[in-house]
């Protein structure tokens, strides 16, 4: 082993608390990036593979009713690979115990034959058997929430006639990994399912003999679906075609796709924070070590060692203590990435899992921890390049400080430690705002993970009580008239009664073209309101549209401009309406119109497909049972249970995740203040040894150094709260989709939170360097040459 090897393992072991402190700065960091990237490639691999060996349409269309004879016509598209046809149909299902209501979406599977597309994967039991119109087949997360096994039986409404119907196979689905109910936020696996029965069944219960109600196609390689899509939707016009989708905004496909993009985006941002962190340490570490090491540079040089080589020893010193981190981080990463992917496996029930990083990961990680410590170790080893022999024998130049002159009214004050604190402090300025700014980095990043919960209670609490009173909505297949009020009305437990009307729509301005949909409320709703998240309700205008800011933003369109509607639905009425007003919502891209305004807009008497229940909790079961029993109802939401599950659904996911960001900021805040206190000691332990001998206890001279350190902390953690707020408004941004924003909302107990972790962490390095100075060799110090 050459000399300089053996010098460079000497310094490891002699720096080796500093050399621990920059490693768990940078295992933090490659853990989360290692983390992150292997949970996006195994996700995406998963995802892929599940598409791929279970066909999964490419385009999605849904129409009333349309003859079978369409199908060649439909196939004879340019582009077109492949095409199938089935029946659709919401319904509720009864399932002994449970009184609460259950939607379940119906779907048809082809007699004596396997689905072209869309193909479920069976879990335990078989298929539908041609010919047995009593046989399901269910979505496996909704079977095991409620209990439900082979030969278990259901009894199931088709279009108003129950039916009993016999579990013989439960599967999963690549059209359902995220299975959610039409309307709803969150998956609600006790409460919405999936149910298979035979294509005859279905047809023959809804009427639909040679004819179907859903389409799907997959394409030629390379083949766009917009062009195919608008073919598609001018030949099921006429039958009521409701607005075919592409893959892409298929809703369960939106889900996955829009968590890998998060992922994607918690890769970027976050492990950067500790790897420029761990930037600083090395510096600072480096900076030390060849000041304290001039003669040996000097001998080094003398010897005949070249500029290169002496720079190269210590760029590997400076790789060498990066390599301890990202080893370590490789280890954190690869479990908890392993981990993290089983978890949003098990969230979106995949039939099957891969996960084998293929190594890009590793590198990725390595190559970025490794360039950042290196660009750490720049500014150090340029200034050791830069000693002659003659020049590096010298002591130092003594440092040149400057003049700092503290109020007189503050010396005053002032004991003599704690002035000699605030000189250091402001004659290192350089040292001190780094320390400063690793130390406010790690409150930004503990305040980011405080935050979630806030911003998920505020986004459930503005959507659901500020925007939402009632406390059940129900939906049914087709539109209804007054008459069904009354009948609402009528049932038990209903104290209030809103008709709702949601149509699905293309809504342009320009040649900007958004597919989404018009809810329409009549003029003076209780019960659902026009909420603006700043406070207040707007009224529902009598004839112009009031969109989300969001929509009008994509639209470009503002308050006294005109949108163009066609409603997806029958013949594709065409009509336009002024937008009346903008209001900012955190929940998808709504657009509201009155009830009498789409009525007419439509052509219809006043009819309404939806309807909002005020409820008496004292009958709240029985509506339940009597919900059960209506005819050609399609869903039934009861707001708690909504709430609920996204509160539970959410708190499986954020409260680990937060736990993730508070130990390595925690990690990051411990990395940073031993490593400045460390090399405090470094610089200044003859120093502090003459104080000791001069007098001052060891109360005192912990006091200089740990007070100094405890400072930097007390001025980082208003910098950190203000860069948290920063940091959380960039997140908030990145993670802003069609369906949901986050609010930008962060309250005191976050901050007091996260300020609590720091101070903690700071306490244990404080701890750790004061053992150090406790063992302080004054007689060995005072020896050493300066």
């Amino acid at each position: 082993m050459r000399a300089l090897d053996h010098k460079l393992l000497r310094d490891l072991w002699a720096l080796r608390g500093q050399v621990f402190a920059v490693a768990l700065v940078v295992a933090s960091g490659v853990a989360l990036l290692v983390m992150s990237l292997s949970t996006l490639t195994s996700l995406r691999t998963t995802t892929d593979a599940y598409y791929q060996r279970y066909n999964f349409a490419e385009v999605f269309a849904g129409v009333r009713r349309a003859p079978e004879r369409l199908v060649d016509r439909i196939a004879a598209i340019p582009g077109v690979q492949s095409v199938e046809t089935r029946i659709a149909a919401l319904t509720t299902v009864e399932i002994a115990g449970t009184r609460d209501p259950v939607m379940a979406q119906l779907l048809s599977l082809p007699e004596g034959r396997a689905p072209l597309l869309n193909r479920i994967a069976l879990r335990a039991g078989r298929s539908v058997q041609e010919g047995r119109d009593n046989e399901a087949v269910l979505l496996e997360p909704f079977a095991e929430a409620n209990g439900l096994r082979l030969g278990d039986t259901i009894n199931v409404l088709l279009n108003g006639a129950r039916r009993s119907v016999r579990v013989v196979g439960i599967a999963l689905s690549p059209e359902y990994v995220y299975a959610i109910a039409p309307g709803g936020l969150m998956p609600d696996e006790a409460r919405f399912g999936v149910i298979w029965m035979g294509r005859d069944a279905l047809a023959a219960a809804y009427d639909m003999e040679g004819a179907f109600n859903s389409l799907s196609l997959t394409l030629l390689r390379g083949r766009a679906p917009a062009p195919v899509i608008a073919e598609l939707d001018a030949i099921l016009k006429r039958h009521g075609g409701t607005g075919a989708v592409a893959r892409a905004n298929q809703i369960s496909n939106w889900f996955v796709q829009n968590e890998l993009a998060q992922i994607r985006t918690m890769a970027t941002i976050l492990p950067t924070i500790f790897l420029v962190v761990s930037a600083f340490l090395t510096n600072a570490v480096l900076a030390r070590l060849i000041a304290i090491e001039r003669r040996e540079i000097s001998l080094m040089k003398a010897f005949g060692y070249s500029d290169v080589t002496v720079g190269w020893h210590y760029a590997k010193l400076a790789l060498a203590m990066t390599a301890v981190g990202v080893m370590l981080g490789w280890g954190i990463g690869a479990v908890l990435g392993r981990w993290n992917t089983e978890l949003y496996s098990a969230f979106f029930r995949f039939p099957f899992l891969f996960y084998r990083p293929g190594g890009a990961e590793f590198i990725i990680s390595a190559g970025v921890a490794m360039g950042a410590g290196l660009f750490g170790t720049l500014g150090a080893v340029r200034g050791a390049l830069r000693l002659t022999p003659a020049e590096a024998m010298r002591p130092p130049i003594p440092e040149r400080f400057r003049d700092v002159v503290l109020p007189k009214r503050l010396t005053g004050v002032l004991d003599a430690p704690t002035r000699i604190i605030l000189r250091h402090m402001l004659r290192t300025p350089v040292r001190s705002g780094a320390s400063v700014i690793g130390v406010a980095l790690a409150v930004a990043l503990l305040i980011t993970a405080m935050q979630w919960n806030d911003a998920i209670t505020l986004l459930v609490r503005g959507h659901f009580q500020q925007s939402q009173h009632q406390d059940a909505v129900i939906g049914f297949l087709d539109p209804k008239g007054p008459s069904a009020r009354h009948v609402l009305d009528r049932l038990p437990g209903v104290l209030a009664v809103e008709p709702m009307r949601i149509v699905s729509a293309d809504l342009s301005h320009g040649r900007v073209t958004h597919r989404g949909g018009l809810t329409a409320l009549p003029q003076g709703a209780q019960l659902q309101v026009v909420y603006d998240v700043h406070g207040w309700s707007l009224p529902v205008p009598a004839g112009g549209v009031v969109l989300g800011t969001l929509l009008a933003e994509k639209l470009g369109v503002r308050p006294g401009d005109t949108i163009e509607v066609e409603v997806l639905e029958r013949d594709h009425p065409r009509f336009t309406l002024p937008v009346a007003a903008v209001h900012e919502t955190w929940i998808a891209m709504p657009a509201y119109v009155s009830l009498h305004t789409l009525n007419r807009a439509l052509g219809d008497a006043p009819a309404f497909e939806y309807a909002m229940l005020r409820v008496d909790p004292a009958g709240e079961l029985a509506l339940f049972d009597a919900v059960k029993d209506l005819p050609g109802v399609a869903s039934f939401t009861v707001k708690k249970h909504a709430i609920e599950k996204m509160f539970e659904t959410l708190g499986e996911t954020i409260l680990i995740f937060s736990g993730f960001f508070i130990v390595f900021a925690g990690a990051l805040a411990y990395g940073v203040v031993y490593n400045a206190a460390r090399v405090a000691l470094s610089e200044r332990g003859r120093e502090l040894a003459t104080l000791r001998v001069l007098g001052f206890t060891l109360s005192e001279v912990s006091y200089i150094l740990l007070g100094e350190t405890a400072l930097l902390v007390l001025v980082a953690l208003p910098v950190g709260c203000v860069a948290g707020y920063a940091l959380v408004a960039l997140i908030v941004q990145a993670f802003e989709t069609e369906l949901f924003r986050l609010p930008l909302v962060i309250l005191p107990a976050a901050y007091g939170k996260a300020l609590a972790v720091i101070l903690l962490a700071s306490l244990l390095s404080a701890a750790v360097v004061r053992r150090r100075l406790n063992r302080l060799d004054l007689i060995g110090v005072l020896k050493t040459r300066e």
